[in-house]
């Protein structure tokens, strides 16, 4: 199983010398599995550069996921170039987090007056299938969701090769459970024994203390399930829209410092846009 992120921001996209290194799109992540079926999950900005890649290598047969319908996780959708080629082929499949159809949160990011080109004029081929509990088989690769404890309901994924998994849950509060949400222990049975788990990060403690119930954890949160669920490695993710290098740098090495405390071999890194890793 190959990753690679190519949006790892929260909220907003941002830009400038203080984001170089973690850079500033906002979630897509790319899952291939080993025998090089490939999975999009998310269309946040960063889907726009995954876009021309894909053109590039003459790749135009994929699925497509997507954790919820908040603006940032679709607003990239117009924007990637595949959609707009008639030899695309996309599955995408359909999600319990709403009550519109998949393929109506994906319009919409097209309707007028807000985008010039509507939904039903791209020449992409799209097939629409419903991703029911017990997750799907793509290439191999077992994808298996959960519900998240955010505002609106989303779903988190779990995607699962022989000897390898790997656990994707943005914009998941911890803290809280909102409706439709599982609780820490569910997340943590889910997690548990992963290879690498990404999980929302986007607050400090003192700022989780002003912005309780806004749908987001804090690093330490993600940590503590981490280090619960005895995964091998723990990505932070959905960097908060203000955080800069030097502060998210900071973050990872008390991550890391708290995790040795504790006495495990945990590896903490925050998720870099551009980042591949191999399972």
């Amino acid at each position: 199983m190959k990753l690679k992120f190519w949006g790892a921001r929260g909220s907003i996209p941002v830009s400038g010398k203080n984001y170089i290194k973690y850079g500033g799109s906002t979630t897509c992540l790319e899952v291939r599995s080993k025998k090089g079926d490939l999975v999009i999950v998310d269309a946040g900005s960063g889907i726009r550069l995954l876009g021309k890649e894909l053109l590039k290598n003459s790749s135009n047969d994929f699925d497509m996921l997507f954790t919820h319908s908040h603006w940032d996780h679709v607003l990239g959708f117009p924007f990637f170039a595949p959609i707009y080629s008639k030899k695309t082929r996309i599955r995408i499949m359909g999600c319990s987090f709403t009550s519109d159809p998949v393929r109506e949160i994906i319009a919409k990011t097209m309707q007028p007056p807000g985008f010039p080109v509507k939904f039903e004029e791209i020449s992409a081929r799209f097939e629409f299938a419903s991703l029911c509990a017990g997750g799907c088989e793509v290439g191999g690769m077992q994808v298996l969701p959960i519900e998240l404890s955010h505002p609106n309901n989303g779903l988190g994924y779990k995607f699962c090769e022989p000897g390898r998994s790997f656990v994707f849950l943005t914009d998941n509060e911890l803290g809280h459970v909102h409706p439709g949400g599982r609780t820490p222990e569910e997340y943590l049975a889910f997690s548990r024994g992963a290879d690498l788990l990404v999980h929302d990060a986007d607050y400090t403690e003192d700022e989780y203390a002003r912005r309780s119930t806004w749908g987001h954890s804090t690093w330490r949160q993600a940590l503590d399930l981490a280090l619960k669920a005895e995964v091998r490695a723990l990505g932070l993710f959905h960097h908060n829209q203000d955080r800069t290098d030097a502060q998210l740098d900071r973050i990872v090495a008390d991550c890391s410092r708290l995790a040795r405390r504790a006495g495990s071999k945990l590896k903490c890194f925050a998720v870099k846009e551009g980042q591949e890793i191999k399972l």
